[in-house]
């Protein structure tokens, strides 16, 4: 087990004021692999005062300065790929194979295009007689989640510092490990006391302070829709600019000249990935009523080589959940379909034969439009199916949820996809299983959030407008 004694507060790693700790558990196994210090108020204070005294000097420094800090940062990350892959891979557990490439490759990459992106963007544009010019919105504060916790991070902080900005940082409670291996990246590229600030911590003490402090320009938060509506509540006390990135309850539609293998097998893929827990996964899968049947078989087929297993060893497939509370969460959710009459296509509520771990079956179920797993957001391996009428009652459908995330639609053609797909409320759609755009803007409509994270367009939310009003010159 490894223990965490400080937080990293103005360039410099800072004994924790209070000996509380909060356990950090290998999802495979139960045991606890780590500890981090319960950080106070007091010292998420202390890191918002480190910012804001950084963020003149910071700001005010060359853009190729700044973007050359990230870069060092990128190669930070690719020389410790090894290490920050078994701690992620431990702490969420998702198969290792996987994490090195989807938790540990996709941030590294997006800390050397962040500072690509700067270095390439248009910071000032004549506009009449007005020098319309960009400049960084100031102090950030940073509450990130556990599912994809290095990305989460590296989409949050890479484009602020890029932008100019400082940040305070407080990772998830339950995968923290990512983030202080991180922040020993950080320091030793050497950025500049303050500019970037790190206390470990709880929501409710640490994550308050920074939707709070008058200090704080801008706060930046994933996580549950729920904790989303506390941060904005909090932030709009002192007006605050409130990035959220939240909940999802996202839909794959399968029109009628689709490819149904291949539809129903992207789909469960879009649905299984990080065992679910991923707030675009595409959770419901909304099929031709004619061709349920055709559905479930094809659904059992591609559920059946998901293989369950430890998070280290190589043949798994699907890992466990988090922790042992996102189990049961999970469990209940089956439970509560199963009682409303769901057909269990595959898997269940039955654990799997597998001794430790927080694990849960990968779990195909067919509901009605109505039930409650079209509508509650579940973050586990569970699929629901939904048969539909006609393309506008698909389209309904899709659109009837408190979420507006992700989505796919699978048609004989890109056209007719684009087509039914224009008519969702959500901020991504594959179209035929296309895949992920690490420079396209990811965020989402109605109560999934505000803002967009990735590319140019995540780079944008971290900067101010200004606009200088220049008097015309007099014709000779």
């Amino acid at each position: 087990m490894t223990k965490y004694p400080s937080h990293y507060i103005n360039g410099q790693w800072v004994a924790a004021s209070s000996l509380d700790e909060l356990p950090v558990h290998d999802s495979s196994t139960e045991e606890i692999m780590a500890t981090v210090p319960a950080g106070t108020s007091a010292e998420a204070e202390n890191a918002v005062l480190a910012a804001r005294a950084a963020f003149d000097s910071w700001s005010n420094l060359p853009v190729e300065t700044r973007a050359a800090y990230l870069d060092k940062v990128a190669a930070g990350l690719k020389a410790r790929t090894d290490e920050m892959t078994l701690a992620i891979a431990r702490e969420v557990g998702m198969p290792v194979k996987m994490a090195r490439a989807v938790q540990v490759g996709g941030p590294t990459w997006h800390w050397g295009n962040f500072a690509k992106v700067a270095r390439n963007f248009e910071w000032e544009k004549k506009v009449g007689n007005s020098l319309v010019v960009r400049e960084p919105i100031g102090v950030v504060g940073c509450i990130t989640p556990w599912n994809f916790p290095l990305s989460q991070i590296t989409l949050k902080i890479a484009p602020a510092l890029a932008a100019g900005c400082t940040v305070v940082l407080k990772p998830s409670e339950i995968a923290p490990v990512n983030a202080m291996i991180l922040a020993e990246i950080i320091h030793e590229a050497g950025l500049p006391p303050g500019v970037f600030n790190l206390v470990n911590g709880l929501g409710p003490v640490v994550g308050e302070v920074l939707a709070t402090h008058p200090e704080v320009d801008m706060v930046s938060f994933t996580g549950s829709t729920r904790a989303g509506k506390r941060v904005g509540e909090l932030a709009s006390q002192s007006v605050k600019r409130v990035a959220l990135e939240l909940g999802g309850k996202s839909a794959s539609i399968i029109l009628e000249d689709a490819d149904f293998e291949a539809a129903v097998k992207g789909t469960i893929s879009a649905c299984m990935l990080n065992s679910g827990q991923t707030c675009s996964a595409h959770t419901r899968m909304l099929v031709p009523a004619g061709r349920y049947d055709q559905v479930k078989t094809l659904a059992q087929a591609a559920i059946a080589k998901f293989s369950v297993g430890p998070s280290l060893e190589e043949a798994s497939r699907l890992g466990p959940l988090v922790s042992a509370d996102q189990r049961d969460r999970v469990l209940g959710f089956i439970r509560t379909g199963i009682d409303e009459g769901a057909e269990v296509i595959a898997g269940g509520a039955e654990a799997p034969p597998l001794g430790k771990g927080y694990f849960v079956q990968p779990t195909v179920l067919g509901i009605k439009a109505t039930d409650t797993l079209a509508q509650e957001e579940i973050f586990g391996p569970v699929l629901v199916v939904i048969p539909y009428k006609d393309e506008d009652e698909a389209v309904a459908i899709a659109n009837n949820t408190i979420y507006g995330l992700g989505g796919g639609v699978w048609s004989a053609t890109d056209e007719h996809a684009i087509k039914v797909a224009r008519r969702l409320r959500t901020g991504q759609v594959d179209i035929n299983g296309g895949p992920f755009n690490a420079n396209a803007p990811f965020g989402g409509y109605k109560q999934s959030g505000n803002g967009r994270e990735a590319g140019v367009y995540g780079f944008e939310e971290f900067l101010e407008f200004k606009s200088l009003q220049l008097k015309p010159a007099v014709a000779a």
